[in-house]
């Protein structure tokens, strides 16, 4: 039902404080971390170093600012549609963002520290650990800790939101958009929904606020992450998170209807999003719906082409450099999936995958 022009007044008026407020946040925070960078980086021996360079275009922090307000028109959009509900981001309040971004600071100088160092190992399996690949035992981003305990756990959506200007958030509601659409045609309660990679649950709990009779699963290799998610979700029914990996899946065959996996896939060795592919393909019904929103890939947006390629100079990302030139449409494809769409959003693109109703297999 359309919105009333008083309805739509009201809707934009609590969009524009709490999304604007938000951005000012995260992007003051932005700012005071770039000066912080660089003065520990003027501290250290001229040998020790490490410098991002590329030869190609880089958008400026006005430009990125700019097409963080084109994204929040569409969010903002998408609300008044009714596609999904007006945000609720940030848990605590102002003394939980509070806490959390003086935790970020205390903590930016060790990965300054690790990036000029190039401190890579600092994470491995312990004795009271489960196996887990070795490919995610690193510090992905310096981070402390890589992803495998609690205080990692508690610094990573103000680490995520700082680096995107306070629109990461944003760029993961997109991904609400075709499922909004899906859920339309379908009765929530008989359908059966994952996030694959689901880190603190922050998509995961954007989910239940926007579908609250699905029932929902959020999956992650760190059993630190998977315990921040339960507290995300809090005590709503239907919901929760296992410790699994998405190559070996704890679902049954054809057992899920809409799997999303948000920024997991540039952080994949090439063999293992293969592999994560076809389990994905295994575990969705056939014409079920999976929605991708990773990285911008090089082409995407020319414009970002050289952002891209700092990044993973400035932040421990082992695969990305192979994920910018991979092909996924085809490595889906090859799964058992046909894209239904694909959009960029700010520095994210989403992909929208329909699972096909045969296993198609490549040809040798």
């Amino acid at each position: 039902m359309a919105l009333t022009p008083f309805e739509r007044f009201s809707t934009r008026a609590r969009f524009v404080v709490s999304q604007g407020a938000r951005v000012g946040w995260y992007g003051t925070q932005s700012i005071l971390a770039s000066r912080m960078v660089d003065r520990i980086g003027r501290s250290l021996p001229e040998e020790e170093r490490r410098t991002a360079r590329t030869e190609r275009p880089v958008p400026s922090r006005a430009e990125l600012f700019a097409d963080v307000r084109n994204l929040l028109l569409r969010d903002m959009r998408n609300v008044e549609a009714g596609l999904y509900p007006m945000p609720r981001d940030e848990r605590g309040g102002i003394a939980g963002a509070l806490r959390r971004s003086r935790a970020y600071f205390d903590d930016l100088p060790e990965v300054v520290r690790r990036r000029h160092t190039h401190s890579y190992g600092e994470v491995g399996k312990l004795p009271s650990e489960p196996t887990r690949p070795d490919y995610y035992l690193q510090n992905f981003h310096f981070q402390s800790d890589g992803w495998m305990s609690e205080h990692s756990a508690r610094l990573y959506d103000t680490q995520v939101e700082t680096l995107f200007l306070g629109a990461a958030a944003a760029m993961r509601r997109q991904a609400l958009v075709p499922i909004a659409g899906e859920l339309a045609r379908r009765d929530q309660r008989r359908m059966g929904y994952i996030d694959l990679g689901c880190g603190t649950g922050s998509f995961l709990r954007t989910v239940n606020q926007a579908f609250p009779r699905l029932a929902t699963v959020g999956v992650d290799l760190s059993e630190a992450y998977a315990a921040h998610t339960r507290d995300a979700v809090g005590s709503r029914p239907r919901t929760g998170a296992v410790v699994a990996a998405g190559e070996t899946l704890p679902f049954a065959d054809r057992g899920i209807d809409i799997a999303t996996a948000i920024y997991l896939f540039h952080e994949l060795p090439p063999e293992v999003r293969t592999t994560v592919a076809r389990e994905l393909a295994r575990a969705v019904r056939p014409k079920g719906l999976v929605v991708i929103v990773d990285s911008l890939q090089f082409g995407d947006r020319p414009d970002f082409d050289g952002l891209l390629e700092i990044f993973p100079q400035l932040f421990h990302e082992p695969y990305y450099r192979g994920y910018l030139v991979a092909d996924l449409n085809e490595t889906f494809e090859e799964a058992g999936f046909a894209v239904e769409d694909s959009f960029t959003a700010f520095l994210s693109k989403v992909t929208v995958l329909r699972r096909k109703s045969s296993r198609v297999t490549k040809k040798s």
